[in-house]
C-alpha cells in the first residue's frame, strides 16, 4: 500500500460562517483501510463530504488517482468510482430493499454474481429482499447502506461511523464484512469512533483535531503505543477492550 489513491492537500472548507477544515493534508494509500479518528466536531464528516463534493473546498486540492476532483460535482465524482455511506445511511425507507439496491446500480442491471456475493456478506439483504427498508432494524439498515454502496465495483468507499449505536453482534458482522471487502480491489476510508473495531480492521490511521490532521501513520504503531493514544485522543486501547 505505497501508492496514494486519494490525496488532500491544504484543504479548507467553510460551511456558512464556520471554518471547519483548516488545511487538511491526508493521504489514503491504495488498498486496505484508512481510519479517520478524532473527537466529535473535529472535522471527520466534513472531510468525507468535501471529498464527495457535497461541500466544496474553499481552498486546497482533492486528488483522486491522477485527477484533481476538487471542483467536480458529486455525480461526476461518483462516476469516477467513489461511493459514500453517510452516518444517517441515506436509504429510502418507503422503498423495498430490492428497490434500494436497484437504484444504486446506476450503470445498468444488477450483476447477479456480485449480488450473490453481497448477500453472503450481509445475509439480511437476501432475507428482507422484498421488504420495505423502513421495517429493518438499525443494524440491517446499516448493512443495506453499505451493500448499496458496493453493488457496483468501486475504487474507494467513504464510510461514516458504520457501527454507531449497533449491538456488539452486529458490529462483529459489519467488521467481518468490511474485512472481506478490503481484500478486494476496494479501498476504504472509514470514520469510526469504536477504536477497538477501527484498530482491528485499519491498516493506516489519521487523527483529526480542530479541522487538521495531527497524526498519520500505521495503525499498528498507534495500537502499540498507549501513551500516543492518550496524547492524541485521551484514551487507551487497553481501557476499551
Amino acid at each position: 500500500m505505497t501508492d496514494a489513491l486519494l490525496t488532500l492537500s491544504g484543504v479548507h472548507t467553510h460551511i456558512g460562517p464556520y471554518h471547519i477544515l483548516q488545511g487538511v493534508d491526508l493521504i489514503v494509500p491504495q488498498g486496505g483501510v484508512t481510519v479517520l479518528l478524532g473527537r466529535n466536531g473535529a472535522g471527520k464528516t466534513t472531510t468525507l463530504r468535501t471529498i464527495m463534493g457535497l461541500w466544496k473546498a474553499s481552498q486546497g486540492d482533492v486528488r483522486f488517482e491522477d485527477h484533481v476532483i476538487t471542483r467536480l460535482d458529486t455525480p461526476e465524482i461518483s462516476r469516477r468510482g467513489i461511493a459514500f455511506v453517510p452516518e444517517d445511511m441515506g436509504i429510502f425507507t418507503d422503498l423495498t430493499v430490492a428497490e434500494n439496491m436497484l437504484l444504486a446500480a446506476a450503470n445498468g442491471p444488477i450483476d447477479e454474481k456480485r449480488l450473490a456475493w453481497i448477500k453472503e456478506l450481509f445475509p439480511p439483504i437476501g432475507t428482507f429482499w422484498n421488504s420495505s427498508a423502513g421495517t429493518l432494524s438499525g443494524g440491517q439498515k446499516q448493512m443495506l447502506a453499505v451493500a448499496r454502496a458496493i453493488i457496483e465495483p468501486r475504487r474507494l468507499i467513504l464510510i461514516d461511523e458504520p457501527t454507531k449505536g449497533l449491538a456488539p453482534a452486529i458490529i462483529n458482522a459489519m467488521t467481518d464484512a468490511l474485512r472481506e471487502l478490503k481484500n478486494t480491489d476496494t479501498t476504504i476510508l472509514l470514520v469510526e469512533q469504536n477504536f477497538t473495531m477501527a484498530s482491528s480492521i485499519g491498516d493506516t490511521v489519521a487523527v483529526m483535531d480542530d479541522g487538521r490532521i495531527i497524526h498519520a501513520g500505521a495503525m499498528q504503531e498507534l495500537v502499540d503505543d498507549a501513551d500516543l493514544q492518550e496524547k492524541l485522543m485521551g484514551l487507551s486501547l487497553e481501557a476499551h477492550q
